[in-house]
């Protein structure tokens, strides 16, 4: 079976699924427990239903620390990047780089009809276009 093309590939066969989603009444210090725990750099905050509101990232939390603003006292909603930028689940590949590299961002969080459903990071694309030349035996 001949291997796909890196450019064939869509959005749908390169995100990491579940993705680990708040919601906004979560509080900021919980979810930078989240991101240290399970060693993210950020995760979109959605509403119960999976539609995407926002992200938070590590620069989210570091910026509200910079500000000498306590965790505690805050939600996701309080410093989530609203309205992030996406991809749909049938998005192409270059539409996925060219999104991470315009935005500056490490993960695009992945939509179907405005409803989460996975989360690419750059490591994935490169994951899924790497040939494998190196086997254990």
């Amino acid at each position: 079976m001949k291997a796909q093309t890196p450019t064939a590939l869509t959005a749908g066969q390169i995100m990491q699924k579940p993705v680990l989603a708040t919601t906004t009444r979560a509080s900021a210090r919980d979810v930078a427990a989240q991101l240290v725990r399970n060693e993210f750099s950020g995760m979109p905050v959605a509403d119960r239903d999976g539609t995407l509101l926002g992200v938070v990232t590590e620069a989210d939390i570091l910026r509200v620390l910079g500000e000498g603003k306590a965790l505690e006292t805050l939600t996701a909603g309080d410093i989530m990047t609203a309205k992030p930028a996406s991809v749909d689940l049938e998005g192409p590949l270059s539409e996925i780089i060219q999104i991470l590299q315009e935005h500056r961002i490490l993960r695009v969080p992945v939509t179907e009809r405005n409803r989460l459903v996975g989360i690419i990071s750059r490591s994935d694309i490169i994951r899924a276009v790497l040939e494998p030349e190196f086997l254990a035996f």
